[in-house]
């Protein structure tokens, strides 16, 4: 199933794009690709990164492990000390040293000429390459991914994919050209390439071990991971941009940035469904901030708990979903799919009846599993090869903004219906990006950011 949306034309375009920061190499970034530096080897494919943080350095190195002829050729970054290793939570030497430390020189090409600096630093990588790394704060995931596939690039691309409507709605549109194109997308939702979850979903839809879906527990119940301190002459959208994990319009929320992961295995579980996905028809919950941390570094809520319900297709199943980054509390990481047979844990790879006696045990293979975050990059490198068919991005895009309706439903203390969402194209993201830009939040006179107080604050489709 595919959404039409007749709200999509609110184009991500109408923004304006600002480097605010030189290019690095920027006379040679304007010629046009044919006169550019050649990678050696006339079969070498040309691999490009965005995003050359934590994530985005561990997803290049399954990339390029992935195809001994991948060669990594460009690299954007919003700031150059991200290359090169000189900022907050930088590793040293950058990205690139980082990638010959791991053993991967012999696959990296990456000359000055071709390390893209500033907001616009995207359509650079983009231009120069076959294959494109999408590891970008969340916000700007449907940008840079309606672009790679107007170019006809293929594409592995993090999660969440959105953080609001227009972006759910651009992912989908882009989507749709993927697969026009015969292109191949690949979205870092791992479970999906994970063999304990692969064997549990047949035993469960092929076997029908636990009888039919009636509801799921979901869980990311850990800590924060990071913060990033403001530091002197930053601008607020600087800072916004370095401390991303904490604003919405980059994030999307916890709820989106991480939870996503255990929301996206109850959207497939329960909808069936492994090549498009499933998703709730209206969600409601409660959640907010316990105290623990200052709000003069972040907007958003430390706890979710959302109630999901889906529609009559999928027996009108309940997710119970729970999301929490507070000191102290009790950690889970997991889903269970509950049926009128049995249960299943996914943490523990077990089905069990309803008197809890084990149905099924994953048993590892004695040769070891495969690590998922490797075998994705495995999967797109083969259906490139076999031009066979994958697109990850309908379910990515679906499980991403169920996310985002679970926020929308404990900011709001409404329920919220998807279709409704969906429909209103609603968009967080700044008007323009520039350093020097208005942020699309604002810290008070005491220096502290608003959170959302459920009751009273509204839903950005209801005036």
């Amino acid at each position: 199933m595919i959404e039409d949306n007749p709200s999509h034309e609110k184009d991500l375009s109408r923004r304006r794009f600002v480097a605010g920061a030189a290019t690095a190499g920027a006379a040679a970034s304007l010629l046009p690709v044919e006169m550019c530096a050649q990678v050696a080897g006339s079969d070498a494919v040309k691999v490009g990164l965005i995003g050359c943080g934590g994530r985005g350095s561990g997803a290049v190195q399954q990339n390029l492990t992935a195809n001994d002829s991948a060669r990594l050729v460009a690299v954007a970054e919003a700031f150059e000390d991200k290359i090169d290793g000189t900022g907050p939570r930088s590793k040293k030497g950058g990205i690139l040293a980082l990638l010959e430390k791991a053993g991967n020189s012999s696959q990296v090409d990456v000359p000055k000429s071709r390390q893209f600096v500033g907001f616009d630093a995207y359509k650079g990588v983009i231009d120069e390459c076959d294959v494109v790394c999408i590891a970008t704060p969340p916000g700007f995931r449907p940008i840079h991914f309606e672009y790679a596939m107007q170019q006809g690039k293929h594409v592995f691309m993090e999660k969440p994919v959105c953080v609001d409507a227009e972006g759910f709605n651009k992912v989908i549109e882009a989507a749709k050209i993927a697969d026009q194109k015969g292109l191949k997308v690949v979205v870092g939702l791992q479970r999906h390439y994970q063999e304990v979850y692969l064997q549990a979903f047949e035993k469960v839809h092929s076997d029908g071990m636990i009888g039919d879906i009636l509801g799921a527990q979901a869980w990311w119940n850990t800590q924060r991971p990071w913060i990033v301190e403001r530091q002197p002459g930053w601008t607020e959208m600087e800072y916004q941009m370095r401390n991303w994990y904490h604003f919405n319009w980059l994030c999307g929320d916890h709820i989106a940035e991480q939870h996503v992961h255990n929301i996206d295995v109850v959207n497939w579980f329960v909808s069936g469904d492994s090549a498009n996905g499933g998703h709730p028809v209206s969600a409601q919950g409660m959640g907010g901030r316990a105290g623990t941390e200052s709000r003069s570094v972040s907007e958003i809520f430390d706890h979710h708990y959302v109630e999901f319900r889906y529609g009559a297709e999928q027996n009108n199943a309940i997710m119970n979903s729970q999301c929490r980054h507070i000191p102290g509390t009790w950690r889970q990481i997991g889903e269970e799919i509950h049926g009128t047979e049995g249960i299943l844990h996914l943490e523990a790879g077990r089905i069990t009846d309803l008197k809890g006696e084990v149905k099924w045990q994953y048993r590892r293979p004695r040769t070891g599993a495969t690590n998922p975050y490797q075998v994705e990059h495995d999967a797109l490198y083969d259906a490139i090869k076999n031009d066979s068919p994958l697109n990850n991005a309908y379910y990515g895009a679906r499980s991403s903004f169920t996310s985002v309706l679970g926020r929308l439903a404990t900011y709001s203390g409404q329920e919220v219906k998807w279709d409704e969402a969906v429909s209103s194209n609603f968009s967080i993201l700044p008007e323009e990006f520039d350093f020097n830009g208005v942020a699309p939040v604002q810290p008070g006179e005491d220096g502290n950011y608003e959170t959302a107080i459920p009751g009273q604050w509204k839903l950005p489709w209801v005036s």
